[in-house]
Protein backbone atom coordinates (compact mmCIF):
# COMPACT_ATOMS: atom_id res chain seq x y z
CA UNK A 1 0.00 0.00 0.00
CA UNK A 2 1.73 3.31 -1.30
CA UNK A 3 0.33 6.32 0.22
CA UNK A 4 2.92 8.82 -2.15
CA UNK A 5 1.25 10.41 -4.39
CA UNK A 6 2.11 9.68 -8.13
CA UNK A 7 3.78 12.22 -9.94
CA UNK A 8 0.49 12.85 -12.20
CA UNK A 9 -1.24 13.61 -8.83
CA UNK A 10 1.74 15.95 -7.71
CA UNK A 11 1.06 17.68 -10.85
CA UNK A 12 -2.10 17.85 -11.09
CA UNK A 13 -3.22 19.58 -7.18
CA UNK A 14 0.31 21.90 -8.55
CA UNK A 15 -1.68 23.25 -11.12
CA UNK A 16 -5.12 23.62 -9.22
CA UNK A 17 -3.21 25.23 -6.21
CA UNK A 18 -1.80 27.70 -9.41
CA UNK A 19 -5.35 28.21 -10.54
CA UNK A 20 -6.70 28.84 -6.90
CA UNK A 21 -4.00 31.32 -5.79
CA UNK A 22 -4.71 33.29 -8.79
CA UNK A 23 -8.34 33.01 -9.87
CA UNK A 24 -10.04 32.04 -6.44
CA UNK A 25 -8.15 33.32 -3.31
CA UNK A 26 -8.38 36.82 -4.79
CA UNK A 27 -11.87 37.20 -4.83
CA UNK A 28 -13.31 34.52 -2.75
CA UNK A 29 -14.08 37.03 0.00
CA UNK A 30 -15.89 39.66 -2.33
CA UNK A 31 -17.77 36.71 -4.08
CA UNK A 32 -19.07 35.78 -0.99
CA UNK A 33 -19.73 38.60 0.54
CA UNK A 34 -22.20 39.94 -2.82
CA UNK A 35 -23.49 36.40 -3.74
CA UNK A 36 -21.70 36.82 -7.25
CA UNK A 37 -21.71 33.50 -8.77
CA UNK A 38 -17.79 33.60 -10.60
CA UNK A 39 -19.23 31.51 -14.25
CA UNK A 40 -16.58 33.46 -16.09
CA UNK A 41 -13.46 32.20 -13.38
CA UNK A 42 -15.49 28.74 -13.88
CA UNK A 43 -15.17 28.72 -17.52
CA UNK A 44 -11.70 29.61 -16.86
CA UNK A 45 -11.07 26.32 -14.30
CA UNK A 46 -12.67 24.77 -17.77
CA UNK A 47 -9.98 25.40 -19.39
CA UNK A 48 -7.79 23.39 -17.33
CA UNK A 49 -9.61 20.62 -17.49
CA UNK A 50 -11.75 21.38 -14.16
CA UNK A 51 -15.15 20.78 -15.49
CA UNK A 52 -14.88 17.37 -16.75
CA UNK A 53 -12.05 15.72 -14.47
CA UNK A 54 -13.83 12.33 -14.88
CA UNK A 55 -15.93 12.16 -17.40
CA UNK A 56 -15.35 10.16 -20.08
CA UNK A 57 -13.07 11.43 -22.85
CA UNK A 58 -16.06 10.63 -25.25
CA UNK A 59 -17.52 14.06 -24.59
CA UNK A 60 -13.95 16.00 -24.09
CA UNK A 61 -13.41 14.78 -20.44
CA UNK A 62 -9.92 14.07 -18.89
CA UNK A 63 -11.04 10.57 -17.55
CA UNK A 64 -9.17 10.66 -14.51
CA UNK A 65 -9.64 8.32 -11.69
CA UNK A 66 -11.87 9.76 -8.45
CA UNK A 67 -8.60 9.30 -6.47
CA UNK A 68 -6.60 11.97 -9.03
CA UNK A 69 -9.65 13.85 -9.09
CA UNK A 70 -9.43 14.54 -5.12
CA UNK A 71 -6.14 16.05 -5.55
CA UNK A 72 -7.70 18.79 -7.68
CA UNK A 73 -10.32 19.80 -5.50
CA UNK A 74 -8.82 19.81 -2.23
CA UNK A 75 -6.13 22.22 -3.78
CA UNK A 76 -8.83 24.54 -5.02
CA UNK A 77 -11.30 24.34 -1.78
CA UNK A 78 -8.37 25.91 0.28
CA UNK A 79 -9.11 28.67 -1.02
CA UNK A 80 -12.68 29.15 -2.04
CA UNK A 81 -15.06 25.36 -1.02
CA UNK A 82 -18.37 27.31 -2.15
CA UNK A 83 -17.04 27.79 -5.84
CA UNK A 84 -14.84 24.47 -5.51
CA UNK A 85 -18.32 22.34 -4.61
CA UNK A 86 -20.21 23.72 -7.26
CA UNK A 87 -17.29 22.33 -9.81
CA UNK A 88 -17.87 19.13 -8.09
CA UNK A 89 -21.43 19.54 -8.65
CA UNK A 90 -21.19 20.07 -12.04
CA UNK A 91 -18.25 17.39 -12.17
CA UNK A 92 -20.99 14.89 -11.10
CA UNK A 93 -23.43 15.98 -13.67
CA UNK A 94 -21.19 15.82 -17.17
CA UNK A 95 -20.32 12.28 -15.77
CA UNK A 96 -23.70 11.14 -15.10
CA UNK A 97 -24.28 12.85 -18.71
CA UNK A 98 -21.37 11.15 -20.69
CA UNK A 99 -21.76 7.83 -19.00
CA UNK A 100 -25.58 6.98 -19.71
CA UNK A 101 -26.46 10.17 -21.95
CA UNK A 102 -27.77 8.75 -25.64
CA UNK A 103 -26.11 10.21 -28.47
CA UNK A 104 -27.98 13.35 -29.52
CA UNK A 105 -27.87 14.40 -25.68
CA UNK A 106 -23.89 13.73 -25.49
CA UNK A 107 -23.94 16.06 -28.92
CA UNK A 108 -25.78 18.61 -27.49
CA UNK A 109 -24.31 18.92 -24.27
CA UNK A 110 -21.60 16.78 -23.38
CA UNK A 111 -17.76 19.38 -24.73
CA UNK A 112 -20.13 22.11 -23.70
CA UNK A 113 -20.25 21.14 -19.80
CA UNK A 114 -16.57 19.69 -20.25
CA UNK A 115 -15.39 23.06 -21.66
CA UNK A 116 -17.47 24.92 -19.27
CA UNK A 117 -19.45 26.77 -21.55
CA UNK A 118 -22.07 25.13 -20.16
CA UNK A 119 -23.19 24.63 -16.22
CA UNK A 120 -25.31 21.60 -15.16
CA UNK A 121 -27.15 21.42 -11.61
CA UNK A 122 -28.22 18.09 -10.15
CA UNK A 123 -31.81 18.26 -9.47
CA UNK A 124 -32.86 14.60 -6.76
CA UNK A 125 -34.02 16.50 -3.25
CA UNK A 126 -37.71 18.14 -3.31
CA UNK A 127 -39.27 20.03 -0.03
CA UNK A 128 -41.19 16.26 0.95
CA UNK A 129 -38.44 14.10 -0.26
CA UNK A 130 -34.80 14.93 1.46
CA UNK A 131 -32.90 12.01 2.94
CA UNK A 132 -35.43 9.85 2.21
CA UNK A 133 -34.86 10.55 -1.56
CA UNK A 134 -36.67 7.22 -2.54
CA UNK A 135 -40.10 8.85 -1.89
CA UNK A 136 -39.49 11.54 -4.15
CA UNK A 137 -43.13 12.40 -6.49
CA UNK A 138 -42.08 14.61 -9.32
CA UNK A 139 -43.21 12.55 -11.95
CA UNK A 140 -42.85 12.10 -15.68
CA UNK A 141 -45.45 10.58 -17.72
CA UNK A 142 -45.51 8.75 -20.89
CA UNK A 143 -46.49 10.99 -24.34
CA UNK A 144 -46.33 9.88 -28.22
CA UNK A 145 -42.72 11.77 -28.39
CA UNK A 146 -40.94 11.38 -24.93
CA UNK A 147 -42.29 12.69 -21.36
CA UNK A 148 -43.93 15.41 -19.74
CA UNK A 149 -42.82 16.49 -15.86
CA UNK A 150 -44.84 17.82 -13.80
CA UNK A 151 -43.29 18.50 -9.90
CA UNK A 152 -40.76 20.41 -8.29
CA UNK A 153 -37.10 20.44 -6.68
CA UNK A 154 -35.25 22.04 -3.05
CA UNK A 155 -32.10 23.30 -2.55
CA UNK A 156 -30.70 23.00 -6.11
CA UNK A 157 -27.86 24.52 -6.27
CA UNK A 158 -26.87 27.00 -9.22
CA UNK A 159 -30.57 26.36 -9.85
CA UNK A 160 -31.27 29.25 -12.40
CA UNK A 161 -27.88 30.14 -13.43
CA UNK A 162 -27.26 26.87 -15.06
CA UNK A 163 -27.84 25.48 -18.14
CA UNK A 164 -29.04 21.59 -17.57
CA UNK A 165 -30.96 19.68 -15.10
CA UNK A 166 -29.78 16.25 -14.28
CA UNK A 167 -33.39 15.41 -12.87
CA UNK A 168 -35.19 12.49 -10.65
CA UNK A 169 -38.73 11.84 -12.01
CA UNK A 170 -41.27 9.00 -10.92
CA UNK A 171 -41.96 6.76 -14.14
CA UNK A 172 -43.44 3.62 -11.92
CA UNK A 173 -44.90 3.47 -8.66
CA UNK A 174 -43.80 3.79 -5.31
CA UNK A 175 -40.20 3.46 -4.10
CA UNK A 176 -36.38 3.52 -6.21
CA UNK A 177 -37.62 0.95 -8.61
CA UNK A 178 -40.13 3.88 -10.10
CA UNK A 179 -37.42 6.40 -10.34
CA UNK A 180 -35.95 7.47 -13.87
CA UNK A 181 -33.25 9.99 -14.89
CA UNK A 182 -33.51 12.71 -17.25
CA UNK A 183 -31.85 15.53 -18.58
CA UNK A 184 -33.69 18.76 -19.04
CA UNK A 185 -32.54 22.01 -21.04
CA UNK A 186 -32.60 24.64 -17.92
CA UNK A 187 -35.10 26.89 -20.21
CA UNK A 188 -37.65 24.52 -21.29
CA UNK A 189 -40.87 25.85 -21.49
CA UNK A 190 -42.40 25.27 -17.89
CA UNK A 191 -39.33 24.90 -15.86
CA UNK A 192 -39.87 27.98 -13.02
CA UNK A 193 -37.30 28.86 -10.45
CA UNK A 194 -37.94 30.18 -6.86
CA UNK A 195 -35.83 32.97 -5.14
CA UNK A 196 -31.77 32.58 -4.72
CA UNK A 197 -32.16 31.53 -1.33
CA UNK A 198 -30.81 33.48 1.43
CA UNK A 199 -28.00 31.20 3.48
CA UNK A 200 -25.41 31.05 6.26
CA UNK A 201 -22.41 29.93 3.22
CA UNK A 202 -21.60 28.87 0.13
CA UNK A 203 -22.83 32.48 -1.41
CA UNK A 204 -20.92 32.15 -4.14
CA UNK A 205 -23.11 29.37 -5.70
CA UNK A 206 -27.03 30.38 -5.99
CA UNK A 207 -29.63 27.90 -4.18
CA UNK A 208 -33.01 27.85 -5.56
CA UNK A 209 -36.08 25.56 -6.34
CA UNK A 210 -37.31 24.55 -9.48
CA UNK A 211 -40.69 23.83 -10.78
CA UNK A 212 -41.59 21.90 -13.55
CA UNK A 213 -45.33 22.51 -15.41
CA UNK A 214 -45.71 20.61 -18.24
CA UNK A 215 -42.26 20.10 -19.18
CA UNK A 216 -41.95 18.15 -22.83
CA UNK A 217 -38.16 16.16 -23.52
CA UNK A 218 -37.65 13.31 -25.66
CA UNK A 219 -37.46 10.16 -25.02
CA UNK A 220 -33.44 10.05 -25.87
CA UNK A 221 -33.44 12.61 -23.24
CA UNK A 222 -33.59 10.15 -20.36
CA UNK A 223 -30.26 8.91 -18.80
CA UNK A 224 -30.59 4.89 -18.89
CA UNK A 225 -33.13 2.43 -18.62
CA UNK A 226 -36.60 3.68 -17.06
CA UNK A 227 -36.94 2.57 -13.31
CA UNK A 228 -33.06 3.11 -13.18
CA UNK A 229 -32.63 6.71 -12.25
CA UNK A 230 -32.28 5.92 -8.38
CA UNK A 231 -29.73 3.95 -9.00
CA UNK A 232 -27.99 6.52 -11.22
CA UNK A 233 -28.30 9.10 -8.86
CA UNK A 234 -26.76 6.84 -5.50
CA UNK A 235 -24.16 5.92 -8.29
CA UNK A 236 -23.88 9.65 -8.76
CA UNK A 237 -23.55 10.69 -4.83
CA UNK A 238 -21.01 7.70 -4.22
CA UNK A 239 -18.69 10.51 -6.32
CA UNK A 240 -20.53 13.22 -4.97
CA UNK A 241 -19.40 12.13 -0.98
CA UNK A 242 -16.29 11.92 -1.94
CA UNK A 243 -15.94 14.92 -3.74
CA UNK A 244 -17.88 17.02 -0.76
CA UNK A 245 -15.93 15.21 2.04
CA UNK A 246 -12.75 16.17 -0.25
CA UNK A 247 -13.97 20.23 -0.21
CA UNK A 248 -14.05 19.59 3.86
CA UNK A 249 -9.86 18.50 3.89
CA UNK A 250 -8.73 21.48 1.49
CA UNK A 251 -10.55 24.17 3.78
CA UNK A 252 -9.04 22.50 6.79
CA UNK A 253 -6.27 22.00 5.49
CA UNK A 254 -6.28 25.91 4.74
CA UNK A 255 -7.51 27.38 8.25
CA UNK A 256 -5.16 24.78 10.24
CA UNK A 257 -2.47 26.32 7.61
CA UNK A 258 -4.02 29.96 8.47
CA UNK A 259 -3.58 29.45 12.16
CA UNK A 260 -0.19 27.88 12.61
CA UNK A 261 0.68 31.09 11.48
CA UNK A 262 -1.33 33.56 13.10
CA UNK A 263 -0.58 31.55 16.77
CA UNK A 264 3.77 32.22 15.74
CA UNK A 265 3.02 36.18 15.03
CA UNK A 266 0.80 36.40 17.85
CA UNK A 267 1.77 37.47 21.16
CA UNK A 268 0.28 37.81 24.59
CA UNK A 269 2.02 37.58 27.84
CA UNK A 270 5.13 38.49 26.57
CA UNK A 271 5.15 35.34 24.25
CA UNK A 272 4.05 33.76 21.20
CA UNK A 273 0.72 32.05 21.07
CA UNK A 274 2.76 28.81 19.61
CA UNK A 275 4.63 28.93 23.11
CA UNK A 276 1.47 28.05 24.92
CA UNK A 277 1.44 24.10 25.48
CA UNK A 278 -2.35 24.01 25.39
CA UNK A 279 -2.32 26.04 21.99
CA UNK A 280 0.16 23.09 21.01
CA UNK A 281 -2.14 20.11 21.95
CA UNK A 282 -4.84 22.16 19.99
CA UNK A 283 -2.83 22.31 16.98
CA UNK A 284 -1.79 18.89 17.18
CA UNK A 285 -5.34 17.29 17.31
CA UNK A 286 -6.57 19.44 14.25
CA UNK A 287 -3.58 18.17 12.40
CA UNK A 288 -3.92 14.60 13.27
CA UNK A 289 -8.40 15.00 12.85
CA UNK A 290 -6.86 16.49 9.39
CA UNK A 291 -4.33 13.52 8.14
CA UNK A 292 -7.01 11.21 9.07
CA UNK A 293 -9.78 12.42 6.89
CA UNK A 294 -7.51 13.08 4.14
CA UNK A 295 -6.52 9.28 4.15
CA UNK A 296 -9.85 8.29 4.39
CA UNK A 297 -11.09 9.82 1.59
CA UNK A 298 -8.40 8.48 -0.58
CA UNK A 299 -9.52 5.39 0.46
CA UNK A 300 -13.06 5.88 -0.06
CA UNK A 301 -11.73 7.40 -3.83
CA UNK A 302 -9.53 3.89 -4.16
CA UNK A 303 -12.69 1.76 -4.03
CA UNK A 304 -14.88 3.62 -5.69
CA UNK A 305 -12.37 3.35 -8.47
CA UNK A 306 -11.55 -0.37 -8.13
CA UNK A 307 -15.74 -1.12 -8.03
CA UNK A 308 -15.10 -2.60 -4.72
CA UNK A 309 -18.71 -3.80 -3.20
CA UNK A 310 -17.82 -1.95 0.28
CA UNK A 311 -17.80 1.66 -1.96
CA UNK A 312 -20.72 2.77 -1.04
CA UNK A 313 -20.04 2.52 2.93
CA UNK A 314 -16.39 3.64 1.77
CA UNK A 315 -17.73 6.55 0.70
CA UNK A 316 -20.62 6.96 3.58
CA UNK A 317 -17.72 6.98 6.14
CA UNK A 318 -15.24 8.92 4.46
CA UNK A 319 -18.44 12.06 3.98
CA UNK A 320 -19.13 11.60 7.87
CA UNK A 321 -15.67 11.80 8.92
CA UNK A 322 -14.56 13.93 6.78
CA UNK A 323 -17.01 16.69 6.76
CA UNK A 324 -17.80 16.69 10.42
CA UNK A 325 -13.68 16.94 11.21
CA UNK A 326 -13.36 19.34 8.54
CA UNK A 327 -16.22 21.66 9.99
CA UNK A 328 -14.40 21.43 13.10
CA UNK A 329 -10.59 21.86 12.34
CA UNK A 330 -12.08 25.42 10.64
CA UNK A 331 -13.97 25.98 13.98
CA UNK A 332 -11.24 25.52 16.27
CA UNK A 333 -8.63 27.25 13.74
CA UNK A 334 -11.24 30.37 14.54
CA UNK A 335 -11.51 29.83 17.75
CA UNK A 336 -7.35 30.07 18.12
CA UNK A 337 -7.56 33.38 16.22
CA UNK A 338 -9.94 34.91 19.39
CA UNK A 339 -11.87 38.07 18.11
CA UNK A 340 -9.90 38.63 15.10
CA UNK A 341 -11.28 35.02 13.81
CA UNK A 342 -14.83 36.21 14.08
CA UNK A 343 -13.79 39.08 11.68
CA UNK A 344 -14.22 38.38 7.99
CA UNK A 345 -10.71 40.36 7.42
CA UNK A 346 -9.53 36.74 7.74
CA UNK A 347 -10.86 34.29 6.00
CA UNK A 348 -11.69 31.41 9.22
CA UNK A 349 -15.36 32.69 9.24
CA UNK A 350 -15.81 32.09 5.87
CA UNK A 351 -14.53 28.97 6.02
CA UNK A 352 -16.77 27.70 9.10
CA UNK A 353 -20.08 29.25 7.56
CA UNK A 354 -19.34 27.22 3.69
CA UNK A 355 -17.96 23.92 5.38
CA UNK A 356 -21.41 23.63 7.52
CA UNK A 357 -23.25 22.77 5.25
CA UNK A 358 -20.94 19.78 4.15
CA UNK A 359 -22.53 17.80 7.14
CA UNK A 360 -26.18 17.80 5.15
CA UNK A 361 -25.82 18.13 2.05
CA UNK A 362 -25.04 14.89 -0.64
CA UNK A 363 -27.33 12.82 2.20
CA UNK A 364 -26.82 14.28 5.97
CA UNK A 365 -24.43 12.24 7.85
CA UNK A 366 -26.98 10.63 9.92
CA UNK A 367 -27.57 8.89 7.12
CA UNK A 368 -24.31 8.19 6.20
CA UNK A 369 -24.45 6.55 10.04
CA UNK A 370 -27.12 4.27 8.36
CA UNK A 371 -25.91 3.32 5.08
CA UNK A 372 -22.39 1.95 7.00
CA UNK A 373 -24.35 0.40 9.60
CA UNK A 374 -26.66 -1.43 7.18
CA UNK A 375 -23.07 -2.93 5.77
CA UNK A 376 -21.69 -3.86 8.94
CA UNK A 377 -24.61 -5.82 9.59
CA UNK A 378 -25.12 -7.66 5.84
CA UNK A 379 -23.07 -10.91 6.47
CA UNK A 380 -20.99 -11.00 3.84
CA UNK A 381 -19.49 -7.49 4.75
CA UNK A 382 -16.37 -6.63 5.51
CA UNK A 383 -14.96 -3.70 5.93
CA UNK A 384 -10.72 -3.17 6.61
Amino acid sequence: MDFQPTEEQQAFEATARSFAAAELAPHAATWDRESTFPRETIRRAAALGFCGLYAPESIGGLALSRLDSTFVFEALAGADPSTTAFLTIHNMVTWMLGTWGGEAVRARWGEALTGGDKLGSYCLTEPGAGSDAASLQTRAERTAQGYVIHGGKAFISGAGATDVLVVMARTGGPGAGGISAFVVPADAPGVGYGKNEPKMGWHSQPTRSVSFDGVEIPEDHRLGAEGEGFRLAMKGLDGGRINIATCSVGAAQAALDTARSYLHEREQFGRPLASQQALQFRLADMATELVAARQMVRLAASQLDRGSPDATAYCAMAKRFATDAGFTVCNEALQLHGGYGYLNAFPLERLVRDTRVHQILEGTNEIMRLIVARRLLDHDAELR
